[in-house]
Order: C-alpha cells, then structure tokens, then sequence
C-alpha cells in the first residue's frame, strides 16, 4: 500500500474511535435519531389454553361466558357452527365429521374463551345396541374420524364378532355410502378367555359283499357230410367285468369240450376309526391317518441320443393320492356353553373295481391302477358341550345280475343252463359317523397314560418257547374288574 493512503486509513479511523467514546457508543436495540419506533406484534387469541369439546353430527352445545360477546370466529364452518343467542350464552353444533376451533372475543376484541371442537359420529345408538345384545360384555365404543374403535372385552369369540357385525350394520346406516367389507370398524375386543374344544369322532362302516358265477363254455364242432359246423360259447361275467379264480371242471364228448365255471365269493369289511382333536375355538384343526399309494401318470419317453434311430426309453410318471380317515373341524364357543360346528369327515380306501389297466409302452406288461372308494360328511351344527350328534341312515344296497347266453339255446327247458352264464353281484354298505364336542381345560402330566406304560418286552426263553410278545402291559393298581355282560379279553392289544 502507497504510503499516503495508509496515512488517510489511519486518520478515518481515529476520527470515528473519537466519535463513539465522545457519544458512550451505539447501544444494542436502540434506533438511530429521528426513526419512529416499530409496532409490537401478539398474539390476541389461541388455543393454548382452550377447551376440548366433543360433539356428535348433528348435537349441540351450550356454552355461557362471563363478558358480553362482541365477536365470533369459526375456523370451519362445514364441521361445527356457533350461534350467539344473547349477549353471553352461545349455542355449538356439530355439523359434520372432523376438528375445528371456535374463539370468542369482547367488544375490546380481547379472547373470553376458545374451544377445540371435534365433531364425530353419534355412538349413542352403537353403545346402547351393544349394551343390549351383549350385556355380560364390557365393550367401549369409540370415534375416529369417519371410523370406529371397538375394546374392552367379552366372553367368547362369537360375541366378538356379533359386536362387529352390530358395529358395521349402524354405522352403515348412518352413512350415505354404504362399506360392505367392514373397514371403518376396527375391532380390539380381547376375548377374556378362548375356550378350547376337544372333538371326538367315531367313524364305522360295515361293508358286506357277495359275488356269484355260474356258467359253461362249450367249444367244438359239429359234421353232417362236408357241412362243418364250428362255435365257441365263452362266458364273460360282465357284472362283475372279470371271472373269479375258482373250480373248473373241464370234459370232453366226441368233438364238444366242455367247462363248467362255478365260483362265489363273499366279503365282509369293517371300518373303524376314532380320531380325537383339540382346537381353540374360531380356530381349524385337522387329522389324517391313512397313507399315498402311487398312480401311474403316463410316461415320458426320450430318445437316448441325437443320432436317427436311435432306441427310445421310458420312464413311468408317477404322482401319488392320498386316502385312509381325515378330519377337519372349526368349532366356535357360543354362550351359555353352546358349541357351533363346522365338520368335515372322510373315509376313503383302495378297490379293485372300477380300476384301470394301463400298457406300458415297448412292452407286452402291464399296469393296473386302482381306484378309490370314498365316503365324505360336511355339515355345520350347533351342539351342547358333551352333546353327540349322529350322522347315520348312510345305506346303500347294489345288486346287479347278468344273464349271457346264445340267442334261442339259452331259453331251452333243460339244456338251456349248457348256453348261457349268470352273474350275480350284491353289495350292502352302512356308514354311521358320530361327532362329541367337549369343551376341555389343561390337565396334569401325572393325570395321563400313554398307551406303551407297562409294556416290556419278553425274554429269550419265554419268545422262543412260549411264544410270548411282551411280558408285562397294563398300568399297577388301574386295572378295572369287566363289565357284568362280557368276560372275554378287553384292553387296547387283544393275543
């Protein structure tokens, strides 16, 4: 810097520094001479301090205050209004679902009083419904903007849901818009104790079958002259699709041969299943006991290189179906101890009839499948704790009878029986299902048996000796004498 312009810096600045020690300094917060002070600015009214009032759409309130009203203010006219009856008593209402404030001022145009206003919906009607219907429960009902908040507690789940049902049934007939799936209801309700339902299913089946065959197969031939006259009389059972393995008797009479083919065979099939669940109530529970058996399911056949003509191989596809005794049940715990019931049952098993014969391919083998013979009950109903309920009358009684023979022969008086065959088929079954909920509580460990206690096995001597399975089976000190009409064995493994 040039030496004649850092004298003229120096000089400005001491002039000024003698200045402000001469005038005490500029002071913070103070205005130059001559500017007029600025307007200070405050907030005349707020809702810091006002009140909460909750209104319903459509009610009113009625305010008094302690200085004459000068002037109203509402923020929202569409959710509340206020009407200034005299000069001290203002009349609130509530005109549609949401929050606004209302102040009220003198004619100083000082605040008297202001109110946080919101308006919901009128559950007067929703909380009296409730109180009626459930008057064991302890339920709140409670607004939330266009909603509603159900808590407290009930009994069971099946109160819980008729609060539900209650709710979404009033509040849809207040509203204009009508919503089907419930979602302006929101339910909190705890159920005070969920109730646990023990279900005890006994399925038994009888099946009875009797099959009947009766025929003659006649090959040969007859001559007169040059005249040759040649027949074959098979027999093919066509009521039952194929000939039982029994006794045949075959014979000869010149150029005639004969077979007689006599077979019967009869079956009978018992069923027998109890299958017991425990489930808490609302809730689904399911049981299977059977197996899968495989089904062939086509092949897929691949060459087994690019080349032409190359050899082809198969591999069967194999999916697997399931069968045996299954149960599902959704039990709801009603009040007074009542049971609602959805149940679901089924017993299915293997059979040879209607079974299908599948080649396999590139060989002269083949493959049956079988098919499945099922029974099925579904059914809802509502039941005590304890209380059984029977499904029975499932009867059905099949006969079919075949008669196959040589047109005109067959209808002789005596030798008619040597052109014809008689099929004879009778199937009787008899299905009952019987269906006991008990509502169950928890019990001890030391209060229950498993099948296995006592049970050991023999030894060496008494195996290969006496032919003995186990040595001991049966629980010490909880053997029960047999009832008065059976003295046979009884227990759960009858030798």
């Amino acid at each position: 810097m040039p030496a004649g312009k850092a004298l003229a810096a120096a000089a400005v600045v001491g002039l000024m520094a003698s200045w402000m020690i001469g005038h005490g300094g500029a002071r913070a917060g103070e205005l130059p001479p001559g500017e007029a002070p600025s307007q200070v600015i405050h907030v005349a009214a707020s809702d810091l301090g006002s009140r909460a009032v909750a209104l319903g759409v459509s009610k009113s309130v009625v305010i008094d205050l302690p200085r004459d009203i000068k002037d109203v203010l509402v923020a929202d006219p569409k959710i509340a209004n206020a009407i200034v009856r005299s000069s001290r008593r203002a009349y609130i209402i509530g005109i549609g679902v949401g929050e606004t404030n209302v102040f009220f001022f003198d004619a100083e145009g000082k605040q008297i009083a202001g109110f946080d206003i919101a308006v919901k919906r009128d559950l007067n009607g929703i909380r009296a419904a409730l109180q009626q219907v459930i008057p064991d429960g302890d339920i709140t009902v409670e607004g939330m903007g266009d909603g509603v908040i159900l808590s407290g507690t009930v009994a069971n789940e099946a109160e819980s849901q008729q609060a539900y049902d209650i709710a979404v049934r009033l509040l849809n007939a207040q509203s204009s818009v009508t919503v089907s799936d419930g979602s302006k209801v929101v339910n909190a309700i705890v159920v005070r104790g969920r109730d646990q339902v023990m279900l005890k299913v006994t399925v038994a089946e009888v099946e009875r079958d009797l099959i009947k065959q009766l025929g003659i197969n006649l090959a040969g031939n007859l001559s007169y002259g040059t005249a040759v006259v040649n027949f074959n009389n098979t027999n093919p059972f066509t009521a039952f699709g194929q000939t039982l393995s029994g006794s045949n008797v075959t014979g000869s009479f010149q150029n005639i041969s004969v077979m007689l083919q006599a077979m019967e065979q009869a079956g009978v099939i018992h069923t027998l299943a109890e299958p017991n669940l425990t489930a808490i109530s609302g809730e689904t529970a399911t049981f299977v006991a059977g197996g899968e058996f495989p089904v062939l399911n086509g092949y897929s056949c691949s060459a087994t290189s690019s080349t032409p003509g190359a050899p082809v191989t198969c591999q069967p596809a194999i999916t697997f179906k399931n069968f045996g005794v299954s149960l599902n049940f959704t039990p709801v715990v009603l009040s007074g101890g009542r049971i609602s019931l959805k149940v679901m049952t089924e017993v299915s098993d293997l059979s040879s009839n209607n079974s299908l014969v599948v080649p396999e391919p590139g060989t002269n083998a083949t493959a049956t499948v079988p098919s499945i013979r099922t029974r099925r009950a579904d059914t809802t109903v509502e039941l005590p704790s304890g209380g059984s309920l029977a499904m029975a009358g499932m009867i059905q009684d099949s006969t079919r009878h075949n008669i196959n023979g040589f047109p005109g022969l067959m209808e002789l008086p005596i030798l008619g029986p040597l052109f014809k065959s008689n099929d004879y088929i009778n199937q009787r079954t008899e299905l009952m299902v019987l269906v006991t909920p008990y509502i169950v509580r928890a019990v001890a460990n030391k209060d229950l048996s498993r099948p296995d206690d006592g049970f050991a096995d023999p030894s060496d001597p008494a195996q290969v000796l006496l032919g003995r399975l186990n040595r001991i089976y049966g629980v010490g000190g909880k053997v029960e004498p047999p009832p008065d009409n059976y003295y046979g064995k009884y227990g759960f493994i009858l030798d």
